[in-house]
């Protein structure tokens, strides 16, 4: 049976709908006591996981129950936070109605970043994960809401075509939506009522963790949880563009070593060998001889760090993310000694409540719960072969060939770790080119 579920997965094109993007089939077929459904709506402002977890809990629990098959768990926990009242009422009537006590609700607070697989880990279950590690070394597979609602599509053979994502900020309709994959960010836009502002930037996902797109011509992928317009000079968006050697420049002469950054960490705080604030003393040339710099490999680039932590409004997490980038290309990698993980004494203290980090954020005013406005159908829609962790997903269309929804049209390579693309609307294949594969209605 486990097997069966795994294969569906693979075959629907699942993967991790958080962000990362890691094809689920890979997570599925691993061994474990307890799935945890991340529910927490990690970031601030995106909305889609608690529309889901309200209108369509059954969905989202048969995925679990998928998932649970598959791993062997014997225990499904759904986290997510308490604020989100209407979707905690429904999920806790569905366990309830359906559990069998297999299934639970967890409360979590609002926090950031309590959707950090992690920092879920020790919420709920009271074990550290490793240093560089994963959640399946202490027996807990996690999986987000939208990639368990795809699974439970997949069982009834409907691959991945469509992505919820929230629409918010700078537009005259904030909203939750579905599109099909592939939609043009601009369009999407459009149908949310088009922007407020004349001059703005687009972040795909949240405003921690997600990235400015270079413009609003990009397709919306299977990982895109959210576009949210900002002014080009919000302080969301210009820490994400600032020019890696303006970065460098301004830590080696403005850090003061206060060790704020470090004292907010969540991976720190969970014991984690990571200190920010010594990382921004790395200097270039050094980074591969200097035993410290190691360290950044353990960072989750949850943004504490440069959004609410520093003084001086510096970015540790740049700093981390590009010595990271040349560790990893000099194929150094974190041994974890095997020392005993404890939390620090100050963990709860120092916990950073999402009102506080939406206020210092500067986006109180785009804080309310959007409505779901339905569906939209674009015209035409671009595709990338490449929407996960892996290898790319290699054509099998050429153009001027017709596909109906949910036909294939990216296989993964022989051999890879990689996930299946599908076609997200009805139309003729009118361009495959530069890894991506663009379809007419």
């Amino acid at each position: 049976m486990g097997k069966a579920i795994v294969d569906a997965i693979r075959q629907a094109g699942v993967v991790g709908a958080g962000g990362a993007g890691l094809p689920t089939h890979v997570k599925a077929d691993a061994t474990a006591q307890t799935v945890l459904v991340n529910g927490a709506s990690c970031e601030p402002l995106l909305m889609s996981d608690p529309y889901l977890m309200e209108e369509q809990v059954d969905v989202m629990l048969r995925g679990l129950e998928a998932m649970m098959d598959c791993t062997g768990a014997n225990r499904g926990v759904v986290c997510l936070k308490g604020k989100h009242a209407a979707a905690m009422k429904s999920v806790r009537e569905a366990v309830a109605r359906r559990g069998q006590g297999r299934l639970e609700a967890f409360e979590m607070g609002d926090f950031y970043p309590a959707g950090d697989e992690q920092v879920m880990v020790y919420e709920v279950l009271g074990g550290i994960v490793p240093e560089r590690g994963i959640p399946l070394q202490i027996g807990a597979v996690v999986s987000n809401v939208e990639s368990l609602f795809n699974i439970a599509h997949a069982l009834d053979g409907k691959p991945v075509t469509h992505r919820y994502l929230t629409v918010g900020c700078e537009v005259a309709r904030p909203m939750v939506v579905r599109v099909p994959v592939g939609t043009r960010v601009a369009e999407v836009l459009d149908f949310a009522g088009g922007t407020t502002i004349s001059e703005y930037r687009v972040v795909d996902g949240g405003p921690m963790m997600g990235r400015v797109l270079p413009d609003a011509d990009q397709p919306v992928t299977k990982t895109t949880s959210g576009l949210l317009v900002l002014p080009p000079d919000h302080n969301v968006v210009n820490r994400k563009v600032m020019d890696p050697h303006v970065v460098k420049r301004l830590t080696n002469t403005v850090c003061c070593q206060c060790s704020q950054c470090t004292d907010l960490c969540p991976r720190n705080l969970l014991g984690h060998k990571l200190h920010p604030h010594k990382l921004m003393r790395v200097l270039d040339g050094q980074t591969i001889s200097n035993p410290m710099a190691k360290e950044a490999l353990l960072c989750s680039e949850c943004g504490i760090c440069e959004k609410f932590a520093c003084p001086m409004g510096l970015s540790p997490r740049e700093v981390n993310a590009m010595l990271k980038q040349e560790l990893m290309k000099a194929g150094i990698k974190w041994e974890y000694d095997g020392r005993p993980l404890a939390t620090s004494r100050f963990r709860e203290e120092r916990r950073i409540p999402t009102s506080r980090l939406v206020s210092r954020l500067g986006l109180a005013d785009y804080e309310a719960h959007p409505p779901f406005a339905g569906d939209f159908e674009p015209t035409e829609v671009r595709i990338p072969l490449k929407q996960h962790i892996g290898a790319p997903a290699l054509s099998v269309v050429s153009v001027g060939q017709s596909v109906n929804v949910g036909d294939l049209i990216g296989e993964i390579p022989e051999g890879a770790m990689g996930a299946r693309v599908h076609a997200s609307i009805k139309g003729t294949v009118s361009a495959v080119e530069n890894g991506i594969i663009t379809i007419k209605a």
